[in-house]
């Protein structure tokens, strides 16, 4: 009796289809890089883990939203309106100041050169003085009958005199003049009293004698006039006896 094997060969086969897979060469299969990020999100997606968003060990620390703003409230902007304000405020108080200390540095270098220029002369000016004393003396030593009398000496006191009258006509053109004293009011400014004269008739402080004169050199006192001054005459007394 023959043995049916149609029915045993798909058992039978099912072996060969095994061997036929083991014999087949197996191919490793091509490895992809993967990004670090997905991977770790990944990775916590798989074990269910929620992810904390700080890099794990060896990877590169990303940018955080908002990194760097100022924690709190923004200000508002009426706030910031205020401040920017007081600050042109300030800036603008500071350039006025600074101008201003500019204008008075000007103009105080201004009115040095001129005055350096008005009483250049001054110091050469105040030596020379005792020349002109010189010469009017000289000519106040003079009697006024021997001028008449000698020819010589009229010839002489005539030299002198316009010798004077040239040297003052020089300290006119820089500025250099002569105070006229007598018979004016006492002025600190320009006289210095030597003395007091009683009995002169003439009202208390007045300049009644000259000794030396005095000169100014624009608006400034280059030397004070030596004068005399009329006194006060005593009060007198009342006799209140009976």
């Amino acid at each position: 009796m023959t043995e049916d094997t149609t029915n045993q060969g798909p058992e039978e086969g099912q072996p060969k289809a095994a061997e036929s897979a083991d014999e087949t060469p197996c191919m490793p299969a091509p490895v992809e890089d993967a990004a670090p990020a997905p991977a770790a999100e990944g990775k916590a997606e798989a074990t269910g883990e929620p992810s904390t968003g700080e890099p794990s060990a060896g990877e590169p620390a990303a940018a955080q939203p908002g990194a760097g703003q100022p924690r709190g409230e923004a200000p508002s902007p009426e706030a910031v309106i205020a401040r920017l304000r007081a600050e042109a405020e300030t800036l603008r108080d500071q350039m006025l100041r600074a101008l201003a200390d500019a204008e008075n540095t000007r103009r105080r270098a201004e009115k040095a050169q001129q005055d350096t220029a008005k009483y250049a002369i001054a110091d050469f000016a105040r030596d020379i003085l005792s020349t002109a004393d010189n010469l009017r003396r000289a000519l106040d030593a003079v009697p006024e009958d021997g001028i008449s009398g000698e020819a010589v000496l009229k010839t002489l006191t005539e030299g002198v005199a316009a010798t004077e009258q040239g040297l003052l006509g020089c300290f006119e053109k820089f500025g250099v003049r002569r105070i006229e004293a007598l018979d004016q009011r006492f002025d600190p400014n320009l006289h210095q009293a030597m003395f007091e004269v009683p009995d002169t008739g003439k009202e208390s402080g007045t300049v009644v004698q000259v000794i030396q004169d005095g000169y100014v050199i624009h608006d400034r006192l280059l030397r004070p006039a030596l004068v005399g001054v009329a006194k006060a005459a005593p009060a007198q007394k009342v006799d209140t006896t009976a």
